[in-house]
């Protein structure tokens, strides 16, 4: 009996501890977001917003609603170095390894939005459809398939491996598209972003980058 009871006192204690840290954990976040953690991260909501949608004019991503196995997966490769960016990594590897877990999760729960300007201030020009045939249908002649295939009908995401595309900032989706071509992004599975980017000149890009910002971004819910 007393070890029943002693068993039954480790069991509430350990769920009574565990349960206090979650929200310990989801408020340190909460801080790092919009005060840093005082130890060489800045405030995540400087370039991301408050909440979470990025800045468009300045290429900053879209971070609520995310995945958090992502998140945390290119946080990790900032910090490592085997994701380059010269804001990024310094912010990435002052942040310990459960401060970059703790913020995917904080993020990723947050309500996804289009990131504001996404598209731009004017409508994209693209009377071809250049950007809707490369998102839909892909360029098979060079071996390009069509981007819904991996990320999701609209852009929409799949999973860890393959982010949301739509509602994102179009300067932010060149800029990678561009980094992933010259080669200067390198942390893509199996190298499949190199190879299509190396097949798509900068008016592919920008169509295409245009294209997924104006798709609208559903909540996760209605996501694959």
């Amino acid at each position: 009996m007393r070890i029943d009871r002693w068993r039954g006192c480790v069991v509430a204690v350990a769920a009574l501890l565990i349960g206090s840290a979650l929200p310990a954990m989801a408020q340190d976040a909460a801080t790092i977001a919009a005060q840093g953690n005082g130890k060489g991260a800045a405030p995540c909501q400087t370039c991301h917003a408050p909440d979470g949608s990025g800045q468009a004019s300045g290429g900053f991503p879209r971070l609520a609603g995310q995945n958090a196995a992502y998140l945390q997966s290119q946080l990790d490769a900032f910090a490592a170095g085997t994701r380059e960016n010269a804001v990024m990594q310094p912010q990435s590897a002052a942040l310990t390894e459960a401060e970059r877990q703790a913020l995917a999760r904080y993020f990723s729960a947050m309500p996804a939005v289009a990131t504001p300007g996404a598209a731009g201030t004017a409508p994209y020009a693209d009377p071809e459809h250049l950007g809707q045939m490369l998102a839909t249908r892909g360029r098979w002649s060079k071996q390009v398939p069509a981007c819904e295939q991996c990320h999701g009908p609209g852009g929409v995401g799949v999973g860890a491996g393959f982010p949301p595309l739509a509602g994102q900032s179009a300067n932010y989706l060149a800029a990678q598209l561009k980094a992933f071509r010259s080669g200067t992004r390198h942390n893509d599975p199996m190298g499949l972003m190199r190879h299509i980017a190396q097949a798509l000149d900068d008016r592919d890009i920008d169509a295409v980058a245009h294209w997924f910002a104006a798709q609208p971004f559903p909540p996760k819910e209605s996501r694959p």
